[in-house]
């Protein structure tokens, strides 16, 4: 037997072999699989649940959203973190979201920056929330409130950068990470579609 022959035979084998571990790990694999009934978990809260740190009546709640949305209007809480850059990203498209609604500085609860006829009066208030302090990011458009950890613990936050909106009604409308600034617009398109404009 010459050297090719020895080395295609023991090639052969070694892939035989090779087989029978994958078939022997992937059969485990689905006993495991079978024997654990568990199915991933939702994160953040579901839609529909009241939005947690809304009702001062609750002495129970102390995770507080104090002054920040305006009763009946509906809001979006972005959670962030002081070291992620997608994070500064999101903020800054937020910022520019706003200005564009006409809601300027005051997010619609005041004087704005356009004319009352031309502000939204039912755009969404966008708020800034980090579990530290607040950084120096943003240019001021959106209120950024810093040391709020209770609320990412309250509305269940597993990472950042994390949206969650809430109706008029102060109910959870959707919750959802943001994996870049494109999905929060498409978040707020969603929430808040843009008025049709006129073809003239």
């Amino acid at each position: 037997m010459d050297f090719t022959t020895s080395a295609l035979i023991a090639s052969w084998a070694a892939i035989a072999l090779l087989a029978l571990v994958v078939s022997g790990l992937v059969r485990q694999v689905h006993q495991l699989s079978r024997a654990q009934p568990h199915r991933p978990g939702r994160a953040g809260i579901a839609p529909g649940a009241p939005a947690p740190g809304l009702d001062t009546a609750r002495p129970d709640d102390t995770a507080r959203l104090d002054g920040l949305p305006t009763p009946g209007r509906p809001a979006l809480l972005l959670f962030l973190d002081a070291d992620c850059g997608t994070c500064v990203q999101v903020l800054a498209e937020a910022g520019a979201w706003t200005v564009r609604q006409g809601l300027g500085q005051d997010q619609g609860r005041g004087q704005g920056q356009r004319d009352p006829g031309q502000r939204d009066p039912v755009a969404p208030q966008v708020f800034a929330l980090y579990a530290g302090p607040t950084p120096q990011t943003g240019d001021g458009t959106v209120p950024v409130r810093g040391g709020h950890a209770d609320l990412f613990t309250a509305y269940d936050i597993p990472a950042t950068p994390y949206a969650v909106a809430i109706d008029a009604e102060g109910r959870i409308a959707r919750s959802e990470p943001l994996g870049s600034p494109t999905a929060l617009l498409r978040l707020l398109d969603d929430i808040h579609p843009a008025t049709p404009r006129s073809l003239r």
